[in-house]
């Protein structure tokens, strides 16, 4: 997935409509006009840098001549203390726009490293790091690219981009044969059917009623390794998914398990935000 610019300035500038209302008048009040400054971002902790592009376009909807100059590119790690890029242009302008850029590189860098710390945990398995639908509106798009920034993969953007039959589909449906069938007659031919299944008795209705993809839900390491292995035994084709209470310390045992891909919820919605600062001074 790629910001075009279009995105990058239609979402700068409603960030900052929020956030500016009618004006600076913290600004208007204390720095005179026509002064000019300059910017540094500096690092307080080891991060991977996410959202340079995007604290860009909150600059420059305010003001095209401000100039950004990165030292480094998203997905780049940078370490506590190191300055990552600048920022130059009229006080007003970076003062106003200063805490709308941070918020969204400190948020999307949080979200990187984070999403970086999952990656490293199970390099050498065949899993792989996905994100959820657990985002916050209006922020999805950005929010999955920070994964991507990140070396995770995306899972479904929306509910019209893949059938993922979950708990509350199988209960209102009756049973995860049911449901898988009715997804079958329903969905086109290009799409696979996902479902969700937290016991083993479930996951052989699943396996019986031919689902593409299994995702093995709240399951102990244990379970999904017995999981793994009855899949791989009756339905080698269908790829595993395990997801819910997945953390950095059991990751690993996850991904020993065998599973393809492991979804992760904390990546958007619980990621720290990283600890960056923005430095002032008059030129």
């Amino acid at each position: 997935m790629r910001l075009t610019p279009s995105d990058l300035f239609k979402l700068a500038g409603d960030f900052l409509a929020e956030d500016v209302g009618r004006g600076d008048i913290t600004t208007e009040a204390v720095v005179l006009p026509g002064v000019r400054a300059r910017g540094r971002f500096i690092a307080k902790q080891d991060l991977i840098v996410a959202g340079l592009e995007v604290a860009d376009a909150v600059f420059a909807v305010l003001d095209s001549s401000v100039e950004i100059e990165a030292f480094v590119t998203d997905g780049d790690r940078v370490r506590a203390g190191e300055v990552f890029a600048r920022v130059e242009g009229p006080a007003e302008v970076l003062l106003m726009a200063e805490r709308t850029a941070l918020n969204l590189l400190q948020h999307l860098s949080g979200i990187a490293t984070l999403t970086r710390a999952f990656v490293e945990a199970v390099a050498g398995t065949r899993a792989q790091i996905v994100d959820t639908r657990k985002t916050l509106p209006g922020l999805r798009q950005l929010q999955k690219y920070a994964v991507l920034v990140g070396g995770g993969r995306n899972h479904r953007f929306g509910l019209d981009d893949g059938v993922l039959i979950k708990d509350n589909h199988i209960a209102l449906a009756g049973s995860v044969r049911t449901a898988i069938e009715r997804a079958r007659r329903h969905a086109g031919h290009m799409h696979k059917i996902e479902v969700e299944v937290s016991t083993m008795d479930d996951l052989r209705e699943a396996i019986e009623a031919r689902a593409d993809i299994i995702l093995l839900d709240n399951m102990s390491p244990e379970m999904v390794h017995e999981a793994v292995r009855l899949i791989r035994e009756q339905a080698p084709d269908v790829l595993v998914e395990a997801s819910g209470g997945i953390t950095l310390e059991n990751v690993r045992a996850y991904a020993e398990a065998g599973v393809d891909f492991i979804s992760i919820g904390a990546l958007t919605h619980s990621a720290p935000a990283a600890d960056i600062s923005l430095k002032l001074t008059t030129l």
